[in-house]
């Protein structure tokens, strides 16, 4: 402390600065204080000048949420009106009276599940916007994009082969359709003709087989000529599964046939992508 020995003179140094409009940074170098508890001390009471202010994207809610308060609007209200949460509103306006009840635990519940309601909306809609735009961030594949995209989507999805159990054919299984679409473009691009596959379901015995055989027929652009007959999965009663419903269509297996010379290209392009990514000069590549 001997350092700060006259606070009172250094205090009024400090406040005049601040007042002028420096920031604490600012007023710690001008006036050489290290100590972060005297500075506190010093700048005690003294708010901090506008432009220090980091901007809040929910400033503009705070206020109305504030306003509505004040109006005697309850917390339910006013997540139904603005749709934010009942914790941040909570947090901005807890300093202000609580409006008197006015209304029945019922009426009270049914507006706290509307202001839910409207909240999870709001969230979904976002959500939503945060997709499309990172959709529209990708515009068009070049077919070397495009390569690319289906070595790494078939080595993460697709069979392979092992020291112990040699696999070397090139085939894939998945019941997502935009999975299966991307790998047949992928399969065309490297002029694999539509000769050279097979396609099969596998499926749970309790589903719409007839349904899903049609489906996924329609995604493959295939006759049936091309299908295997469908493996059924026994339904356990005990299990509780999630995957049902008019959405539920089984996997989709593609073969590729005589592809074993295929398969040891598509493990190279691999092992060169790996190869490339691992490279020092790799940001500056085009």
């Amino acid at each position: 402390m001997s350092k700060y020995a006259d606070f009172e003179s250094l205090r009024e140094q400090a406040v005049t600065l601040r007042r002028e409009g420096l920031s604490r940074r600012q007023i710690r170098d001008r006036l050489h204080v290290d100590n972060h508890d005297i500075l506190n001390r010093l700048l005690q009471g003294e708010p901090p000048p506008e432009w220090t202010k980091r901007p809040n994207a929910k400033d503009d809610l705070r206020d109305k949420a504030r306003e509505l308060r004040l109006q005697g609007l309850t917390y339910d209200q006013i997540q139904l009106e603005l749709g934010c949460s009942k914790s941040s509103i909570s947090l901005w306006v807890r300093d202000l009276p609580k409006p008197p009840r006015r209304r029945t635990p019922e009426e009270s519940s049914t507006i706290a599940r509307r202001g839910w309601e409207r909240t999870l909306q709001i969230r979904e809609e976002e959500r939503l916007q945060v997709k499309r735009a990172a959709s529209d961030e990708i515009g068009t594949l070049s077919d070397r994009e495009l390569f690319l995209a289906g070595v790494a989507l078939y080595w993460a999805e697709g069979s392979k082969d092992k020291p112990h159990a040699r696999r070397e054919r090139v085939v894939l299984i998945n019941s997502d359709p935009d999975v299966i679409r991307l790998h047949l473009a992928w399969l065309r691009l490297l002029g694999v003709q539509d000769e050279q596959l097979r396609y099969s379901i596998t499926i749970h015995e309790s589903a719409d087989i007839t349904g899903a055989e049609q489906f996924w027929a329609e995604c493959v652009g295939s006759g049936t000529e091309h299908f295997g007959k469908t493996t059924l999965k026994r339904h356990n009663p005990a299990t509780v599964r999630k995957n049902t419903g008019d959405n539920y269509h089984g996997c989709l297996t593609i073969r590729v046939l005589q592809s074993a010379a295929l398969y040891r290209r598509i493990e190279g392009w691999w092992y060169g992508i790996v190869g490339a990514a691992s490279k020092p000069d790799h940001l500056n590549r085009a």
